[in-house]
């Protein structure tokens, strides 16, 4: 049985948010937490206390130092989600260089744009993509130094071992770390290029500080707590809310190197902080309404009826409140649902949080309905942390209303403007483009549509994704695709189409754990493919298609669809590595789909 890390109710935070940069941060944090674990595996097989976690930086550091790294320049980190991650990031950064994560599903060829912006001459790597990072090297000369984390270096120029042995004359580790400025660069995020080549966004101490202030100020975070570490480290989301997080708070991280493999880390870690995609949450979800439906007279149901009456009752009235101890059930309703959510390794969660892609209002509704008060957030890789949701004033659907220090406003065509000290510095080696994306007076373009209500912002849509149909009529795509998605836990994803037609149709990508069940349930039987085709299935999710089409104006409601025989994977051709669909890419790879649906 794994030992859970325990909340250290004795550590204060406090001096760690003041602190100048993330390195100082670190420092005091790692001093404070001693013999406490920092960063673990789910079966502590990999246990490294933050006290280790600081001599293994301070060691690393150096040996990066040996190999030409540098204030200003940058550490490429090829791999899972795994300890020496944040190992490695966390001594770069105190020598000043900026360190950011490459895609694990990236082809050695989409690497080549990151490593020529960046100017990184390391990349450290596993032995799983030590092949991709060679090829990397061969079309990117640039690169110097290729780092393995494993025992053994084979092809590799370094082993972990080897780089923490080296040693440099006169090296001073701390005045390094301490000559750094708020300014300083700490990582390059690189957008998922769905519209093109990737532009490298720049965060510094300053940004990512002044973040992690204002979640601190906009709901109190408990220090030392703990998380699962199970998102892309590629994207900031992963980045900001656990490993620099951590940094500030004294987290312990467990990390989840698949997340086929987040249920066994959910329960080792219990976490008391949880932040994911949509498309996760939503598989949780259908979890406990399968387990609610497969005994709908059952003690289950019931409780899952009533928390669900509940919840929608506070909705209507107004908002919900998380922090709210009166919810209105039996003891035997709460009884049975804190067993749920103890199977679920989630009955520690004080906090729990979904963005970066849109997510239905009925799988808030569930996770309220267990006893799981769930935020929602909004931010983007240029300006991270913007929105959130008060907790005890939480509307299900919006993004809540900017945090402390923040300026948001709407644009005249409901474009997100964001200023504030929380924004990139530009994107690295392109003014022109930072120039496009933040105007002179400091107002960043978000790209995102929203309306307001009240105090609140909801997201509607992409400005670059709108539909308008061959009539001149501007439809949100995202709003067609919610409403179907509420009526179905094996739609995986769905994608609106009707740009320039004349009315709309849409492409249906099936979930494979899901349609899994749903094939067991019915006795079916084959693949992805043949079972994509059943019969069973596309009633199913014609039936979810119909009850959406009468909740969606008549213009907008789906008339024809296709299920496709394959389903789309995070970081595949479809869909980024969060789930966000990759719209242009569709259009172009599915257009004999898209057109057999306008044949007529």
């Amino acid at each position: 049985m794994s030992t859970i890390p325990a909340e250290d109710s004795t550590y204060d935070a406090t001096a760690a948010l003041e602190a100048r940069t993330l390195c100082e941060a670190f420092q005091i944090t790692a001093a404070a937490r001693g013999d406490a674990v920092a960063l673990r595996v789910a079966d502590d097989s990999v246990s490294i206390t933050w006290t280790e976690y600081a001599a293994q930086v301070r060691a690393l550091a150096e040996g990066f130092a040996s190999i030409g790294v540098e204030r200003g320049g940058a550490v490429a980190l090829l791999m899972v989600n795994r300890p020496e991650v944040s190992l490695a990031d966390t001594a770069a950064i105190h020598l000043g260089a900026a360190a950011f994560s490459i895609y694990a599903t990236n082809p050695a060829k989409a690497n080549i744009p990151l490593i020529n912006n960046s100017g990184a001459k390391v990349l450290v790597t596993e032995p799983a993509f030590l092949e991709v990072a060679l090829k990397t090297r061969e079309l990117a000369p640039t690169l110097e130094t290729i780092i393995v984390v494993d025992d053994e270096a084979g092809a590799a120029d370094l082993t972990f071992a080897d780089l923490a042995a080296r040693k440099v004359d006169g090296f001073d580790f701390d005045a390094g770390w301490q000559a750094l400025e708020e300014e300083d660069v700490v990582t390059l995020v690189y957008t998922s290029g769905t519209t093109g080549e990737p532009k490298g966004v720049q965060h510094t101490h300053l940004s990512l500080l002044y973040g992690l202030r204002g979640l601190e100020e906009s709901d109190h975070v408990t220090p030392a707590g703990r998380l699962v570490s199970f998102l892309p480290m590629a994207h900031i989301a992963e980045r900001w809310i656990s490993h620099y997080a951590s940094m500030v708070f004294g987290h312990t991280i467990t990390c989840c190197p698949d997340p086929k493999q987040l249920a066994g880390a959910l329960a080792s870690a219990r976490p008391t902080r949880m932040f994911g995609v949509p498309r996760v949450f939503e598989k949780l979800a259908g979890a406990v309404e399968g387990m609610a439906a497969a005994d709908p007279d059952g003690p289950l149901a019931d409780a899952l009826a009533a928390g669900l009456a509940r919840v929608r009752a506070e909705q209507a009235a107004g908002t919900t409140d998380a922090h709210a101890t009166d919810d209105g059930l039996t003891d035997a309703q709460r009884a049975t649902l804190a067993a749920v959510r103890g199977k679920l390794g989630l009955d520690a969660l004080e906090w729990c949080c979904v963005a970066a892609a849109p997510s239905t209002v009925a799988m808030h509704e569930t996770y309220h309905a267990i006893g799981i008060p769930m935020l929602q957030i909004w931010g983007m890789s240029e300006c991270v942390f913007s929105c959130i949701t008060p907790p005890d004033r939480i509307k299900l659907g919006t993004v809540g209303h900017q945090v402390p220090g923040v300026e948001v406003k709407l644009a005249p065509d409901g474009e997100i403007l964001v200023r504030g000290k929380n924004l990139m510095s530009g994107y690295r080696n392109q003014p022109d483009k930072t120039a496009e994306a933040i105007d002179a007076d400091g107002w960043l373009y978000s790209g995102d549509v929203a309306v307001q209500e009240g105090e609140y912002y909801k997201i509607v849509d992409r400005k670059k994704e709108l539909i308008i149909n061959s009539a001149g009529k501007n439809m949100p795509p995202q709003k067609i695709e919610m409403a179907v998605k509420t009526h179905s836990s094996l739609i995986a994803q769905i994608v609106a189409i009707g740009d320039g037609k004349l009315y709309v149709t849409a492409l249906v990508s099936l979930d494979e754990e899901a349609l899994t069940a749903f094939a067991a349930k019915h006795g079916l039987e084959g693949d992805v493919a043949t079972l994509s085709q059943a019969p069973a299935v596309a009633e199913h999710v014609a039936a979810a298609i119909d009850a959406a089409n009468e909740e969606l104006a008549r213009v907008e409601q789906i008339k024809k669809h296709t299920i496709l025989p394959v389903a789309w994977l995070p970081g595949g051709d479809e869909v980024t590595p969060t789930s966000k669909l990759k719209r242009r890419v569709i259009n172009d790879k599915y257009v004999a789909e898209i057109d057999a649906m306008y044949a007529s």
